[in-house]
């Protein structure tokens, strides 16, 4: 009879062979393994599932703190509107914005003191504030220049202040005016744009009646600027000249240049260019004259030798003489230069000085003759007598 068949081999699968000896738990695929696939798939549907939730609720946040924003923004716009004119000129109030008028020239800030004892009107011109540029975001040299009118015979200039449109002046002058001439008088202030070289360019002009102004009180108050009145006529006659100081050998050089400006009915224009030390004469030249020339060029160099220990105590004068209608020399005006000068003057010697061994020129206005001498208190020097005299 044969053999009974192996139940063992019957189950085997096929293609393989049971080895001899296990059982069947052992051979089949271990359980664990597939609970830890199983793990690993929930883990990474978990994370997925938080990150997609993370970024659907920044969105949402991004979105709720843009709304805001938007009209936030809507406000403030709404808001600048209303508000401009009222921050541009507080202290002016409701002063027109419109072409020519007077934020476009800006506005002056100034006192006024009346001392009738000594019939002095005391004028502190304090600053200015939003001048007009020659180019837009462009600046300027800017100085002022005061005058009574009509009597313009004296003026002041202050000095300039190099690239800026708020210059702050602090400076104060006095002009004699009688009470009875008060309310026919006006003050005149003009500012410009300093060009060495050129025309100086107008940035604005105040024209203030005294007899509106109660005198009375101290008063320092803003004004706006306006632009400068065509038909008041200018005082013209101008000189130019260039100065150059050498503080190791002492050289002080001073070139005449050209003048311009000058009346037709004066003769033979000369210059004249005197140095003075300690308020009294020291050295003078001349230059040569021209004739029958409202415009003279002259481009003549004189030199003196001043130690640099002196150059603060020294004043330079050059004055235009001509010979006038009654045949005689009389002076058409001088310039003051030195550490008691003021204005241009003031500036062009400080210039000289901060540029040691270089030639600085410029142009300007003559003044009065009594003005410059009254301001300098010459103290001539005694005469010797002389045999025969």
């Amino acid at each position: 009879m044969g053999r009974p068949p192996d139940t063992h081999s019957a189950h085997a699968p096929a293609g393989t062979t049971a080895a001899p000896g296990l059982t069947p738990d052992l051979a089949t695929p271990i359980p664990w393994l597939r609970w830890a696939l199983m793990a690993a798939a929930v883990i990474a549907g978990a994370l997925l599932a938080s990150c997609l939730l993370c970024t659907v609720c920044c969105c949402h946040r991004g979105r709720r703190r843009k709304r805001p924003r938007d009209k936030e923004a809507v406000v403030l716009s709404t808001t600048g509107l209303t508000t401009t004119t009222h921050l541009v000129q507080p202290e002016l109030g409701n002063v027109a914005s419109g072409p020519g008028g007077a934020q476009q020239w800006g506005r002056l800030q100034l006192s006024l003191e009346y001392d009738s004892g000594s019939q002095e009107i005391r004028v502190g011109l304090k600053q200015a504030a939003d001048l007009r540029p020659g180019i837009p975001g462009g600046t300027a040299d800017p100085y002022a220049r005061l005058s009574l009118s009509p009597d313009a015979g004296r003026t002041h200039e202050t000095k300039v202040h190099p690239g800026t449109l708020c210059p702050v002046f602090k400076e104060t002058c006095s002009f004699h005016v009688p009470p009875a001439e008060l309310p026919g008088t006006s003050l005149r202030v003009l500012l410009l744009d300093h060009r060495r070289l050129s025309q100086h360019r107008t940035l604005g002009m105040l024209s203030l009646p005294l007899g509106s102004v109660d005198l009375q009180h101290v008063l320092e108050l803003w004004h706006p600027l306006g632009p400068p009145a065509t038909a008041e006529p200018e005082q013209t006659e101008e000189l130019c000249f260039s100065l150059r100081y050498v503080p190791g050998s002492g050289q002080l050089t001073v070139v005449v240049l050209e003048a311009r400006g000058l009346s037709p009915a004066l003769a033979d224009p000369y210059v004249k260019v005197q140095l003075l030390l300690n308020q009294r004469k020291w050295k003078k030249r001349k230059t040569s004259a021209r004739k029958g020339m409202a415009t003279p060029y002259y481009n003549e160099a004189f030199t003196f030798l001043v130690p640099f220990s002196q150059i603060q105590s020294v004043d330079l004068v050059l004055a235009v003489w001509a010979r006038g209608p009654q045949l005689r020399d009389e002076p058409v005006g001088k310039v003051l230069l030195g550490s008691r000068a003021a204005g241009q003057p003031l500036q062009h010697w400080a210039d000289m000085l901060a540029q040691a061994r270089r030639p600085v020129a410029q142009w300007h206005r003559l003044q009065p003759a009594r003005e410059v001498d009254q301001a300098l208190a010459l103290q001539s020097r005694p005469r010797l007598p002389l045999p025969g005299f």
